[in-house]
């Protein structure tokens, strides 16, 4: 029986520590699927189809990884896809708290999807998403943070917007 994964997330945009637990997960099991989730409650700098391509762009050489979007329940996309598990990284307490939270759900809703919490490395416990883009914003170097796709994504991003 394959062993199948989800990793959910809004990757907006995909940082150093996201491509890290890919990677950690992918090695994992036998297929993991790279979700990003259309969450309406955020305001993403790049459209989904623009962090998939990202994505594909930045986890091509990582076996076994698939990436796709969804626009719903993590619970349904894992059933649609044969997963048995749900990768989450953790950089901090504060992301237990949350993750904690959201793992109760989906095991309300599927008691068989399993989620597996992977802890982030020390150089990529500060990284968020967040802090890249308010950095990247302010044209400071953000080389060391993303893949230098994601970098050229965001210098054009920015110019785009300053206009």
């Amino acid at each position: 029986m394959e062993r199948i994964a989800i990793c959910p997330g809004s990757f907006d945009p995909v940082t150093n520590g996201h491509i890290d637990i890919i990677t950690r997960g992918a090695r994992i099991f036998d297929k993991l699927y790279v979700v990003v989730l259309n969450n309406e409650s955020k305001h993403p700098l790049f459209s989904v189809e623009e962090r998939v391509a990202l994505l594909k762009e930045t986890t091509k050489d990582i076996p076994k990884v698939e990436v796709d979007s969804y626009s719903g329940l993590l619970v349904d996309y894992a059933k649609k896809v044969g997963a048995i598990a749900n990768i989450r990284g953790l950089r901090a307490v504060s992301d237990f708290e949350y993750e904690m939270s959201i793992t109760a759900m989906n095991r309300l809703l599927d008691q068989n999807l399993e989620t597996f919490f992977i802890m982030t490395r020390n150089q990529y416990s500060f990284l968020s998403s967040s802090i890249v883009k308010e950095v990247a914003r302010h044209e400071a170097d953000i080389s060391e943070l993303v893949p230098e796709v994601v970098e050229n994504a965001l210098r054009k991003k920015n110019a785009e917007n300053n206009k």
